[in-house]
């Protein structure tokens, strides 16, 4: 009787003991796994020296914006409505520069140089800091008279910082602080659905 439980008590401690080794060497196996699986992603170095990165727009609906970061900055996305689209030209004659002419290598690439400031003219892509002094506006898509905005106001961004006002191709009112448009970063279409921020292979 004693040498059974004697025998039983040896098995347990056993059972004990290998539980115990497959624990660690599992979790030996996960901490093996996890740096070859991050050393897939890019690296925060990458990231902050201007790594590209992917958007995914299938969600994105007309009239709607998404964020993306990119260099620590945020990255809009707008996918703008034929009405808005419509509604640009009708901004010239306020605008500071219209046609991204005072700083056009710096502002955007020379595919987003036209009137919408964008490859598809559906799809805004800009850098989401004011030109002033950093800050970072707000969406005003709503348009007519709003505090702080003019009456005639066709939809776009406000400043609250400074009052600077921009519009759906951010492109800046005249008489605001902020001296240039928007930036419109190097970006490509990957697919009808994905964009790439910070590349484009063609500049």
């Amino acid at each position: 009787m004693s040498e059974s439980l004697a025998d039983s008590g040896h098995d347990a401690s056993k059972r004990t003991w290998l539980i115990a080794t497959s624990c660690v060497g599992a979790v030996g196996g996960i901490a093996a796994a996890v740096p070859f699986i991050t050393s897939m992603q890019p690296s925060e170095k990458a990231l902050a020296a201007g790594a590209a990165v992917e958007a995914d727009i299938s969600a994105l609906k007309p009239g709607e914006k998404m964020t993306v970061e990119w260099r620590g900055k945020p990255v809009w996305i707008v996918r703008r409505t034929p009405e808005q689209l419509a509604a640009l030209p009708k901004n010239d004659p306020q605008l500071a520069d219209p046609k991204s002419e005072r700083k056009p290598t710096d502002q955007a690439p020379d595919y987003a140089r036209n009137a919408h400031r964008s490859i598809k003219p559906e799809y805004f892509v800009a850098v989401g800091i004011c030109t002033h002094l950093g800050c970072s506006p707000s969406d005003k898509f709503q348009t007519g008279a709003q505090p702080s905005l003019p009456d005639d106001w066709q939809g776009g961004f406000f400043c609250p910082c400074h009052g600077s006002t921009f519009d759906l191709a951010g492109r800046v009112f005249k008489n605001k602080p902020a001296p240039d448009n928007l930036e419109v970063p190097a970006h490509m279409y990957l697919s009808e659905t994905k964009l790439l921020i910070g590349e484009d292979r063609k500049a």
